[in-house]
């Protein structure tokens, strides 16, 4: 292959990509290359390119590998092939950036030839970038939980999705979550579809109270899975399937099926075996996007949640602004503590 600085070229559906420094080393725990990554991201091409197609999509970038500097490319480099096309999305702030829209594997390499190890595409599509279509359900394991509790809780979901009508595709977050996606027909903003997370996590949550958890607050989230309902505000994303993630041993987010669920651990699946795998059984989320449901079943949930438990909006991120009907974004034992101090005065 040559020293570290002398580039080659891979071929990518019939387009050539030029790849610089293929020997320098990315993950030197294990010994993988810059060369490796494009590799294996050339043998999962048809399922990661499934996950990004048209989407918008950050780029997490490690130019000198998982144990050097780090950052999100969410504005399109100035030096973006004319092949490869952009959409312009708005942030929560008002402020927009040209993202690149993967449409062929040869936007996967070019920007695997970028440092990009992680890929964070947006829940909609460079056609209609206001109206997701996908339900994006993140199953987060907090202190003193681990991916059995997630599994637990994955299957619970499972159940409450089909109550509504619903199918999800699960996959492993890179870590110790879990990842289900539902596909929606885009017909409803970022606001509504993170409502309609909020009424599956508080589903979940009734159903298994000491082992799920919808608080904002990880002060009273205690030994139970979160179910991150921010996850569906606009410009939240989660690494696609097939993104290497940025750890010693590379990683990698894994689409599973749901019969295999309680027989898989995320450490199973790198940059090494995830080809092996998908060699074998191809990409087990091929038809996500063959389908698409509607939201109407737990949107009318999420009403009956305000009308007769008194559930109402849970808040926001802090870098967002403030929002119509967002609850005070306090920390409750910070609110107690103030409510004291403006009793003592």
């Amino acid at each position: 292959m040559g020293k570290a600085g002398e580039a080659i070229e891979l071929d990518a559906g019939g387009r050539t990509v030029r790849l610089s420094s293929p020997d320098k080393v990315y993950f030197p725990a294990r010994g993988f290359t810059k060369a490796d990554v494009a590799r294996y991201y050339l043998a999962v091409a048809p399922g990661i390119l499934r996950a990004l197609r048209e989407r918008p999509t950050t780029l997490e970038r490690f130019p000198d590998g998982v144990e050097g500097e780090s950052f999100y490319q969410k504005h399109a480099p100035k030096n973006v092939p004319d092949w490869l096309p952009t959409a312009t999305v708005t942030f929560p702030s008002g402020r927009t950036a040209d993202e690149i829209c993967p449409t062929e594997a040869a936007a996967v390499l070019w920007a695997a030839n970028l440092g990009t190890l992680t890929f964070h595409p947006w829940p909609v599509r460079r056609a209609d970038v206001d109206r997701p279509d996908e339900l994006r359900i993140d199953l987060d394991p907090q202190p003193g939980t681990d991916f059995a509790d997630a599994v637990r809780a994955a299957h619970e979901l499972r159940a409450v999705l089909d109550e509504h009508g619903l199918r999800g595709w699960p996959k492993t977050s890179g870590g110790r979550g879990l990842h289900v996606f539902v596909p929606i027909e885009p017909r409803w903003d970022f606001t509504t579809v993170r409502r309609a997370a909020i009424a599956v996590g508080r589903a979940l949550e009734r159903r298994m109270p000491d082992r799920v958890t919808t608080a904002w607050w990880k002060e009273e989230r205690g030994s139970r899975i979160f179910v991150d309902f921010n996850q569906a505000t606009r410009d939240r994303t989660m690494a696609c399937a097939y993104s290497i993630r940025p750890k010693p041993h590379a990683p990698v987010s894994a689409p599973l099926r749901w019969a295999e669920l309680d027989e898989v651990r995320p450490e199973d699946f790198d940059l090494a075996t995830m080809p092996v795998r998908f060699a074998e059984l191809g990409d087990v989320h091929a038809d996500l996007d063959e389908q698409a449901f509607v939201l109407d079943s737990l949107l009318e949930l999420a009403e009956r949640d305000e009308r007769d438990r008194g559930l109402g909006d849970l808040p926001y991120p802090p870098d967002y602004p403030k929002m119509p009907g967002e609850p005070k974004r306090v920390a409750p034992s910070r609110a107690r503590h103030d409510e004291q101090g403006a009793g003592e005065g």
